[in-house]
């Protein structure tokens, strides 16, 4: 993903945006250490689901595996595989995967939604998604990792009366999953290398990640 800043990376609707303040200044810093020696210390207050982030199986079901338990297996130096979506194809179906290899693979769904990244229009209800079909398909498929450069893998619609039948599979089956991914244009179809690791907090079932993408020379 491209550099942002949290602060201004934008919240999905209705949900609050983080807040980003100082804690110690480098000012303040200094009647605390020898004169030259300052530091800056800085403190954030937000929801887990903000910027680039993922959901481990712990966010959708209770009691299963959450930051700490997912192994890095799942998350670091994944071989890649990224889905072409059409131009104004919302749902990513069984039929628009069934080309792929995706066994052991991060599979990385680019719609080019990222494109309405920080605008209003980025949540709005015509975003793309995953089928629920679909992500069963994935688990059948033995998916390592999946991931969308979208505002959620499931229907944000009004119609969707709030059914996360993608959510629900991909992590019942303990794949992880990262949401508003960007930049996915920029990677090969495949032969390249996915990782999305956040820190090691126990009871939290997601959080931001700096998901980063190594290509194969």
């Amino acid at each position: 993903t491209p550099p942002y800043r949290l602060d201004e990376v934008p919240a999905l609707p209705g949900w609050p945006a983080p807040r980003i303040t100082d804690w110690l200044t480098f000012a303040a810093s200094r009647e605390r250490y020898a004169p030259g020696t300052e530091f800056h210390v800085a403190r954030i207050e937000m929801i887990a689901n903000t910027g680039t982030y993922l959901d481990t199986p712990a966010h959708r079901w209770a009691g299963r595996d959450d930051l700490t338990a997912v192994s890095l297996d799942r998350l670091a130096d994944l071989p890649g595989v990224v889905v072409r979506v059409p131009a104004g194809i919302r749902a990513v179906d069984r039929l628009m995967l069934a080309p792929y290899e995706v066994s052991g693979r991060a599979v990385l769904l680019h719609t080019g939604w990222d494109a309405h990244f920080g605008t209003e229009r980025y949540g709005a209800p015509e975003a793309p998604y995953l089928t629920g079909d679909a992500a069963q398909a994935l688990v059948e498929a033995g998916a390592a990792l999946v991931g969308i450069d979208s505002i959620n893998i499931d229907d944000m619609s009004p119609t969707a009366a709030g059914v996360r039948p993608a959510h629900s599979a991909l992590l019942a089956a303990g794949l992880p999953i990262v949401e508003h991914l960007t930049g996915l244009d920029a990677l090969p179809p495949s032969g390249f290398r996915f990782t999305a690791a956040p820190p090691m907090v126990a009871g939290m079932g997601t959080f931001p990640v700096r998901a980063f993408a190594v290509v194969n020379p």
